[in-house]
């Protein structure tokens, strides 16, 4: 089959690698209809993520028809048509029975690398490095899927793939990032990045209640989607201080809660993003956290500060003081997507939400590696790429 392989930093290819077959009779195997560049993967393109090899498939984000299953599958059948969660989950261990799937105690072979760099092991997740599992991801024209029985979403008829493919991740992580600010009606949230997930939060904080959203980016492209496609107010943080603009639009006390969308390579104009990148490029710190510093200065006394971006390791400056002093509550976590998908699936059958008006690109697989380049360097109002292995 054919399938976006990472080869090096900065640089992927279509390969021709091996079809996936039943390992486990819990196992299915899924013809991929719909597949997407999430931002996260570009971490890995970047090169921030350890533990990638030349040849590994990527992508975490897709969907199909199933066409195979193992003998102990009993809740799918061949031409089923099904979204697909990022992280894998095995249903029955301490932290899935909880609800907690994305730090599942079962799906990752690799939990040792996991522990030595993070404490404990979260689950598994497709195309997204050895130390999560070396599972093969989704950019490709078949993906095996373990745990069939728990993972995948069957997708109702009458439902086109662009409705539903985000629910393998990015809705359900932009949800879960407002559902964890506990918001009240009257509520004023402010959201870090109006990449593709940082649209979803803001959105999914006024299907949850909020009064106001403030979305804050760069990019006059994205700043508008959210403006137009999820009418919030924005800030441009290239034309003006985030924090003095905040206080300004909240009366002086600031968001309720803060939503950092954006992660370990968040830029900064002036001397502190080039601190940051510069301590990074030398390995001083993994991650560059200028999003979360700045969300936990300017959330209220007292609020949320909800981490949704991607973290792979450690940060300089962190603010504890503030955090500690203000009585800041910080919540996180890679999203627990199978709480979400039922939920979620009903307010896109009623159309609450139609999560296609991220998508501006639609490409075929082959094009991968173009695609990668685009949406990293932000080309043609690139917000969210959709490719399409079989076309």
């Amino acid at each position: 089959m054919r399938a976006n392989c990472w080869i090096g930093k900065e640089k992927v290819s279509v390969e021709t690698v091996p079809d996936p077959k039943i390992l486990s009779q819990s196992d299915a195997i899924v013809r991929i209809t719909s597949t997407a560049i999430c931002g996260s993967d570009l971490h890995l393109y970047n090169g921030y993520v350890p533990t990638m090899e030349s040849g590994d498939v990527l992508g975490h984000e897709f969907m199909g028809e199933v066409v195979e299953v193992g003998r102990d599958v009993k809740n799918l059948r061949k031409g089923d048509r099904v979204v697909v969660p990022f992280p894998i989950a095995c249903g029955t261990c301490f932290f899935c029975q909880r609800g907690l799937t994305s730090i599942c105690e079962n799906t990752n072979p690799n939990a040792w690398m996991a522990e030595k760099m993070w404490g404990h092991s979260p689950a598994g997740i497709f195309g997204y490095s050895h130390l999560l599992g070396g599972y093969a991801g989704g950019q490709a024209e078949y993906a095996r899927v373990p745990f069939a029985d728990v993972n995948p979403l069957k997708v109702p008829d009458g439902m086109a793939d662009e409705q539903v493919l985000f629910l393998s991740d990015i809705f359900p992580t932009g949800y879960m990032g407002a559902d964890l600010c506990c918001i009240q009606p009257g509520d004023t949230i402010a959201v870090w990045g109006c990449g593709p997930v940082g649209q979803f939060a803001m959105k999914s904080a006024f299907l949850l209640g909020a009064e106001r959203v403030i979305g804050i980016d760069r990019f006059p492209y994205r700043l508008q989607m959210a403006r137009e496609k999820v009418g919030v107010e924005t800030i441009n943080y290239e034309e003006t201080s985030v924090l003095s603009a905040l206080k300004e639009m909240t009366g002086g006390r600031g968001p309720d809660a803060c939503i950092d969308s954006v992660g370990m390579e968040a830029h900064a104009p002036g001397i502190f993003g080039a601190y940051d990148r510069a301590k990074q490029a030398v390995r001083l710190e993994t991650d560059r956290p200028i999003a979360l510093r700045e969300a936990i200065m300017a959330c209220r006394n007292g609020g949320t500060v909800s981490v949704i971006g991607v973290y792979g390791g450690f940060i300089d400056k962190f603010p504890a003081g503030s955090m500690m002093n203000r009585s800041i509550t910080i919540k996180t976590g890679q999203c627990h997507v199978h709480r979400y998908l039922k939920p979620l699936l009903e307010r896109i059958q009623n159309g609450e939400i139609d999560p296609s008006f991220v998508i501006t690109h639609r490409l075929p697989l082959e094009e991968a590696p173009q695609a990668y380049k685009m949406f990293r360097d932000k080309q043609d109002r690139c917000e969210k790429v959709v490719l399409k292995p079989h076309s």
